[in-house]
């Protein structure tokens, strides 16, 4: 009768973990139409070019997409679409972008990985400013 409470032990442990197990598998899954997994395909309006200081860097997660502000009249975006497991990207650090999936860490003012797994630079996006708003993606 002494192995009963052990063998329960492990049986609630695994029960435990099963939960734990099922999120790991989530977060690496090629999708379940909950997160996109692509960078813009067209230019997408981002809002008012002054919500982004000089210096600063801003996440626009819902259309994966960074933006830094270099100096006044000079903009960068980069897809935020991790290079190593294709997750979307959505945790900003001052300039260090953190990918949720792996730790993976990118630069938002140049694309550079900081961190790996991953080894590729974020994909740079054509960025504009027209009518006092930030426009980034293809054909910007």
């Amino acid at each position: 009768m002494s192995g009963t409470p052990h063998a329960r032990r492990a049986v609630l442990r695994a029960a435990a973990l099963v939960p734990v197990a099922g999120l790991g598998l989530t977060a690496c899954s090629s999708g379940d139409g909950k997160g996109n997994r692509s960078a813009p395909t067209e230019p997408v309006d981002l809002g008012a070019a002054d919500e982004v200081a000089v210096g600063a860097s801003k996440l626009y997660a819902d259309h994966n997409v960074v933006v830094s502000r270099i100096a006044d009249d000079e903009y960068k975006a980069f897809s935020t679409i991790c290079t190593h497991a294709r997750c979307p990207i959505n945790k900003l650090q001052g300039s260090r972008l953190i990918c949720q999936c792996h730790g993976s860490q990118f630069d938002a003012k140049n694309g550079k990985v900081l961190k790996e797994p991953a080894v590729a630079p974020l994909e740079e996006l054509p960025v504009k400013v027209a009518g006092g708003k930030i426009v980034a993606g293809p054909g910007a």
